[in-house]
């Protein structure tokens, strides 16, 4: 019984840690976000000298949800001169038909279509984008998702800051907005209070960004070239991480830019919720394993309810666990509401404590095994590339 009690109590006491481990770092996003905010200038877009020609480049494998208001977004910058090139590697791709249409509304937008039928990786994606970068008229490029939404000054922000040649790659936080279902409204509120809060501490610990956000790639061809190109990330799965990786590598800085993108999330099911999560866990575990092996002491909300149950509902763990929630909820407001403008996180801020729960279920499960499910196909994840499993 004396060692039963004694372990009991050791088990308390490392929840305890873990639990202000965890409000530790909700502080220290809580002090990132007010930080990126108070370097944020909303008026800055760049000036005309200093607005090179940019080429687009969007590869695209199916239809996501409003993707033609998300690509439509693209065609109606407030830029001196740009091109946008999709790439495909089906000619029976749906998504044809929303480049066709967008030809036909835009007819002064420079738009191309490149079929890519070599298969260069198992990233098909990368693959595509190999294949587009040597077609592009420009010099300065960007890529970004299928999905992404942007504003009319979008490619004047995100270009600006490559006017400093020790900047590599400029990139940019998103917000998601919600589908019709449970499971998108747990991964919109993942993405606005726990993802973007991570990078931004990630940007004041590590003393910038070293890595990349599929939102938004913006880079010169030099550059691209100088890490082996699209070539050198084909059979990557987080080719956003390793392009921003390679960037800072080489002693080029990757710029976190002062705007939001939008994306639609697709109206998942709680099993679809889960494997898009465990997908993107074991990416960023294969990517840094450390850094994501260190997630468990940023999750206050699970160790301060486990603190609650070993204590048997003590007054002091229920005064601990009400600490732990109000600093979440400050942070989620701080990098959510303000840092992202995101409008749907008031009404989303009920669901923190099973989110954050769901989350350490991820973080478990991504440690049993190496398999993921990604657009269609099966793939073993070892060393942060695909391999694929023969159906």
């Amino acid at each position: 019984m004396l060692h039963h009690a004694t372990t009991i109590r050791a088990a308390v006491i490392v929840a305890v840690l873990g639990t202000l481990s965890g409000i530790a770092y909700y502080l220290l996003c809580i002090w990132s976000a007010a930080r990126f905010l108070r370097a944020r200038n909303p008026g800055e877009s760049g000036s005309a000298k200093s607005l090179p020609p940019v080429s687009i480049l969007k590869p695209l494998k199916g239809t996501d949800p409003e993707m033609y208001e998300s690509l439509r977004s693209h065609c109606l910058q407030d830029y001196p001169k740009y091109e946008i090139i999709f790439g495909v590697s089906d000619r029976d791709d749906p998504a044809l038909v929303l480049i066709e249409r967008l030809k036909s509304d835009f007819p002064h937008c420079h738009i191309r279509l490149l079929l890519c039928p070599q298969i260069l990786g198992a990233n098909v994606k990368v693959s595509n984008l190999a294949q587009m970068v040597p077609i592009a008229k420009y010099d300065h490029l960007v890529v970004n998702d299928s999905d992404i939404q942007v504003s009319t000054d979008y490619l004047r922000r995100i270009i600006s800051p490559l006017d400093d040649p020790k900047v590599g790659m400029v990139t940019c936080l998103y917000r998601g907005v919600v589908g019709a279902t449970f499971g998108s409204r747990l991964e919109a509120l993942g993405i606005s209070t726990d993802f973007s809060g991570g990078v931004l501490a990630a940007k004041e610990l590590e003393g910038g960004i070293r890595f990349g956000l599929g939102s938004t790639l913006a880079f010169r061809r030099k550059d691209l070239q100088s890490i082996g190109g699209f070539q050198a990330l084909l059979d990557y799965l987080a080719d956003d991480y390793e392009l921003g990786a390679r960037m800072a590598a080489q002693s080029l800085q990757v710029k976190l830019a002062p705007l939001v993108v939008e994306t639609h999330l697709p109206a998942y099911s709680l099993r679809g919720f889960f494997e898009h999560q465990l997908r993107w866990a074991r990416s960023v575990r294969a990517s840094r394993a450390w850094g994501y092996f260190g997630l468990i002491l940023t999750m206050g909300i699970p160790w301060a309810l486990l603190a609650l149950f070993l204590s048997k509902g003590a007054g002091w763990a229920w005064a601990l666990l009400a600490v732990t929630l109000a600093v979440r909820v400050c942070m989620a407001v701080v990098v959510g509401r303000f840092v992202l403008q995101d409008r749907q996180i008031p009404s989303l801020l009920w669901l923190i404590p099973l989110r954050d729960v769901m989350a350490l279920l991820v973080w478990l499960a991504s440690y049993a095994g190496h398999k993921i499910h990604w657009r269609g196909d099966d793939f073993y994840l070892k060393d942060g590339k695909l391999a694929r499993i023969n159906s």
